[in-house]
């Protein structure tokens, strides 16, 4: 009978990439060179005894006594989570747990509109309020519906450090989601375009807000091997959003002079929806970590995680990374950690890359990301004025122009780009090659000029 092999052993193409250890200048362990920008794991700087005594200590220093041996046993594999077949300490379910969990990487416990309704709301929004004239009306409809941009990133998103501070992840989501569902209902009462005006700029800071916490709430809560493509999901998402916020646009396309009030205060359902549903997940282990709550945050990652053994590992690492975070922080406040965004080297050339592709991408014309202020906003004008949309016609005309049917097919392929990204992230970091959909949307988008 064959010996049953270690996990080590097993076909490399199901074990997920080992990068080298980097060889460190100092005793401080920085490395020789930041290109390789490979994090060293803190527990295997002590032995395996000392390890599992600083486990023990943590659970019995912040009131988990009771789980004192589970974190020992956690630490270990913490310290070297690709070789747990060789940890003799952990039991048999402890040791199928963690085989299941590497084999079936989405495996866990079972716990469970865009603002695209101003598209529609184009089209009659500006008669309603007498801005139909050339010039002044048009930069008017124009900031009104860019404000919401705007007041996201000048203001939304720097209130998020202060909002999770106090009010926790889950918190902050919920006040976000009453903002945004509050606006939409305000913008379809609105009584004159600064009402409208105002009722968007309140609603693009809450915007802000809740896209910049909701990664960092996925993020805490996600297992590392999937982390990527959780974090990327919001990005579907939006789409979906898009999609329905078009449905409800047309849905109520044929309500008279109250259609566009309809179609802007239709995009309150998802907000509320996400409001209620925030009461259902548990708060980030590592918010409440971060406050001194161990106990109640490993609660949460029990919640999060099929065994305790998982639990225990990922909640007792993470607190070590913090540790660490700590040590390089040295109690820098809110406004130090915002300069580091232009002191620190590394994080300023980020900061630049990130801010000229997204600058670059607001003034080419046509944006090509789904929340962007040409396609969600003015696609309904756009389609009405130049690609000929005969929706009143249909079936009996064309639905559109042979040009528009090839920008629609490129805008197709666009949206269809989930699945590429979210499969490669987590087991090849960054794809390495451009995604196929926006290839297809440029060219079908090059090609319809012919």
């Amino acid at each position: 009978m064959a010996e049953k092999l270690p996990m080590d052993a097993r076909d490399e193409k199901s074990m997920p990439f080992q990068p080298p250890e980097p060889e460190l200048a100092d005793s401080a362990g920085r490395r020789k060179s930041v290109a390789l920008n490979i994090v060293e794991n803190p527990l295997k700087r002590s032995t395996k005894e000392q390890t599992v005594i600083d486990a023990q200590a943590f659970a019995e220093s912040h009131g988990m006594p009771e789980h004192s041996a589970l974190f020992g046993r956690a630490a270990l594999v913490a310290r070297d989570p690709n070789k747990f077949d060789s940890i003799p300490e952990l039991d048999e379910q402890e040791r199928n747990a963690l085989i299941y969990e590497h084999d079936h990487k989405w495996h866990g416990p079972f716990m469970l509109w865009d603002q695209t309704g101003s598209n529609g709301a184009n089209l009659s929004f500006p008669e309603e309020f007498g801005l139909t004239d050339k010039g002044r009306d048009e930069w008017v409809v124009g900031v009104i519906n860019a404000i919401i941009f705007l007041t996201a990133g000048l203001i939304g998103a720097f209130i998020v450090d202060p909002l999770n501070h106090y009010f926790a992840r889950r918190g902050e989501i919920f006040i976000t989601a009453c903002i945004l569902t509050a606006t939409p209902i305000g913008s379809g009462f609105a009584k004159s375009w600064e009402g409208l005006f105002a009722a968007r700029f309140i609603m693009g800071i809450g915007i802000g807000a809740k896209n910049a916490t909701v990664p960092i709430y996925s993020a805490e809560m996600a297992p590392a091997r999937i982390r990527g493509a959780l974090v990327m999901f919001w990005q579907l998402w939006v789409v979906v959003g898009i999609f329905l916020g078009f449905c409800a646009n047309v849905i109520v396309k044929d309500t008279g002079r109250i259609s566009w009030r309809l179609q802007l205060g239709s995009a309150f359902i998802p907000s509320f929806i996400l409001g209620c549903g925030i009461f259902f997940c548990p708060e980030s282990p590592r918010w409440l970590m971060k406050h001194g709550k161990h106990d109640k945050g490993f609660r949460s990652m029990l919640r999060l995680r099929a065994h305790p053994i998982i639990a225990a590992r990922d909640f007792y690492y993470s607190n070590v990374i913090y540790e660490e975070e700590l040590k390089l922080a040295r109690g820098a406040g809110y406004f130090a950690r915002l300069w580091d965004c232009f002191a620190v080297p590394r994080i300023r050339r980020a900061n630049y890359g990130a801010s000229t592709v997204m600058l670059a991408q607001q003034m080419c014309g046509i944006n090509s990301k789904p929340p962007a202020l040409a396609l969600p906003h003015f696609l309904a004008l756009i389609f009405r004025s130049y690609f000929i949309l005969q929706l009143n016609d249909f079936p009996g005309g064309r639905l559109f122009s042979n040009r528009s049917a090839v920008r629609v097919f490129g805008l197709w392929c666009y949206s269809g780009r989930g699945y590429h990204p979210y499969s490669v992230l987590d087991r090849h970091q960054r794809p390495k090659n451009p995604n196929p959909g926006c290839k297809l949307l440029r060219e079908f988008c090059v090609r319809g000029q012919d």
